[in-house]
């Protein structure tokens, strides 16, 4: 079994892929279409997709099952095929990444608020069991919880995934920067808070995703190393922050500008380095050149 924190042990910064939506919806999503129902009807479009990520040099590639927990497939009647979509989900990205390269099977937020009642703990456990249970029986590598904003809800989802597999588990939150000039998720969480509480629940790699470009990713980062100095950081940064052109949203950061960030990132102590909104295999290919030329 092949293991990110080994890899990492030996003083590798390893690289991961970007973003999956925007090129979901290139190929012909529509909006309000499931993704992961992609996963059975479209399988080569979501093959070419991480193939390109492969392809363009990273070292992992996530799978197509952000929103693949049953609670959240509720909302298009899919609960039910749970288990298949998410296997699916991760024999795609097996597919495209070999035996040599990484698989991190993605699981998102439920979409219901346990504070409103909307869903109950039981229920987000046990969905996020089968999530994992399915993504480790297609082949991925480790589990990587994603865009966390609540801390309750992310514990539950790193407990599923590390009580229904034997692989290392990756817990990344979504910060703004506030007025006052820290970062907090929208449900008020910090990164040292988010520290503590991933840790105790056995998260073995931590970090942060998607609302913000590399800015202000190093200020998330250098909180984090202010109070773990150890465990392995995973940023997912967008290209920038969104802008809205003639009605479209648009990420300004070109490749070589992320890539210029890159070093001064990984001296602020991050481990694994990737995209989300907005990144394309040019922005992930433009990292991996920087990373590729360090010794």
């Amino acid at each position: 079994m092949k293991s990110l924190l080994e890899e990492i042990k030996k003083g590798k910064v390893l690289v991961s892929d970007g973003a999956w939506g925007t090129f979901l919806y290139q190929r012909g999503l529509q909006q309000g279409e499931c993704p992961e129902l992609w996963n059975i009807t479209h399988r080569e479009d979501v093959l070419a997709i991480a193939k390109s990520y492969i392809d363009a040099g990273a070292d992992m590639i996530l799978t197509n099952s952000f929103g693949g927990s049953p609670v959240r497939l509720k909302h298009y009647e899919l609960n039910e095929k749970a288990f298949e979509l998410n296997e699916a989900a991760a024999a795609i990205s097996r597919e495209a990444a070999g035996a040599d390269r990484f698989v991190l099977g993605s699981i998102g937020p439920s979409g219901s608020m346990l504070m409103m009642g909307e869903t109950t703990e039981e229920e987000l456990f046990e969905g996020f069991y089968l999530q994992a249970e399915a993504l480790k029986k297609g082949g991925v590598d480790a589990i990587c919880v994603e865009t966390m904003t609540d801390i309750q809800e992310a514990a539950i989802a790193v407990r599923a995934a590390k009580s229904a597999t034997n692989l290392e588990v990756i817990c990344t939150f979504t910060f703004d920067k506030i007025s006052s000039g820290e970062f907090k998720t929208m449900m008020g969480v910090s990164p040292e808070e988010m520290v503590s509480a991933m840790k105790d629940e056995g998260a073995d790699i931590i970090g942060t995703n998607c609302g913000n470009g590399f800015e202000n990713m190093l200020g998330i980062v250098k909180e984090i190393r202010q109070v773990d100095k150890t465990t392995p950081i995973l940023v997912h940064a967008n290209a920038g922050l969104p802008i809205f052109i003639d009605g479209k949203v648009d990420y300004p950061e070109t490749p070589d500008m992320m890539a210029s960030r890159v070093n001064e990132l990984i001296e602020c102590g991050a481990n694994l380095i990737g995209g989300c909104c907005g990144t394309t295999p040019l922005h992930i290919r433009a990292i991996a050149d920087v990373i590729s030329k360090r010794k």
